[in-house]
């Protein structure tokens, strides 16, 4: 079934924006506006990556926007399944959508397509919430991902990818935030979600969302590798309202490393833990 998807997949990535390594960007035919960079209380600009660590099995995801509780509708994840993140002109049943594609076997990219064939496009509490600024990501257990841009995602907009690793944002200071991201998840060593949030930093470094900083979230999953039984979630934090959100994710995150009662079997090395 995969097979039969990709050509389609990739047609479309050509046509309006997925992409599975390298890096596409896509602008709104406008400038950013003043009134653009100030809160935006629907929450239509963010910056996130999704990462995998082949070390140890775990997926992750880490955003930062200048919204409140940003984690709340954009971070999607399963262990053994997958993640998403969910942005932009958002769609929050995008993210569902993906994992339960996930979880029947398509490709990232072929996920990417059907989503978006399927968006029906109804508008947003009767005003207009066009699919066509929407920006996702959705990446398998192994670490393949795809990205879409959205040609009316608001400036400036785009995706970046690298080795295990997807970012993306809208209505950022420029290019330097997702080549940032990439670039740190790439070069910092150490556990997962020290990567991630390395990576959000250097989003933020770049410039970030051109609105400022409110909130930030994480999460990190792997089958049964969370504290107590039959847990899958590794870490799962949220900074909701807070001038420096990812000093305080920071925080958190290094609290969490190595914190683990003890390494489960299938969990060696799972946030910095035993190995």
């Amino acid at each position: 079934m995969a097979e039969k998807t990709r050509p389609l997949a990739i047609a479309l990535a050509l046509a309006v924006g997925v992409l599975a390594g390298g890096v596409l960007f896509a602008r709104a035919p406008v400038a950013i506006s003043t009134a653009a960079q100030q809160p935006d209380p629907a929450g239509t600009g963010t910056f996130s990556i999704l990462g995998y660590d082949p070390a140890t099995g775990e997926l992750g995801a880490a955003v930062q926007s200048r919204v409140f509780s940003v984690g709340n509708g954009v971070l999607w994840a399963e262990a053994g399944v997958g993640i998403a993140a969910t942005q932009a002109i958002v769609d929050v049943s995008y993210g569902p959508k993906a994992l339960a594609l996930l979880r029947a076997g398509l490709t990232p990219d072929a996920i990417v397509k059907a989503i978006l064939d399927s968006d029906t496009d109804p508008g947003y509490a009767g005003q207009p919430w066009p699919k066509a600024g929407r920006q996702f990501a959705v990446m398998d257990p192994r670490g393949n991902y795809a990205a879409y841009t959205g040609l009316q995602a608001t400036t400036w907009a785009g995706n970046r990818g690298g080795k295990f690793c997807t970012a993306q944002g809208n209505i950022l200071a420029g290019e330097a935030v997702v080549t940032n991201m990439v670039k740190a998840f790439e070069e910092t060593p150490g556990a997962l979600s020290l990567r991630l949030v390395a990576a959000i930093e250097g989003g933020q470094a770049g410039g970030g969302d051109t609105r400022g900083q409110q909130s930030a979230a994480l999460i990190v999953v792997k089958k049964d590798c969370g504290v107590w039984l039959h847990n899958d979630t590794v870490l799962r934090l949220q900074v909701d309202d807070n001038p420096e959100p990812i000093k305080e994710l920071r925080r958190l995150v290094e609290k969490s490393v190595g914190n683990s009662r003890r390494a489960l079997p299938g969990c060696a090395g799972v946030n910095g833990a035993a190995k």
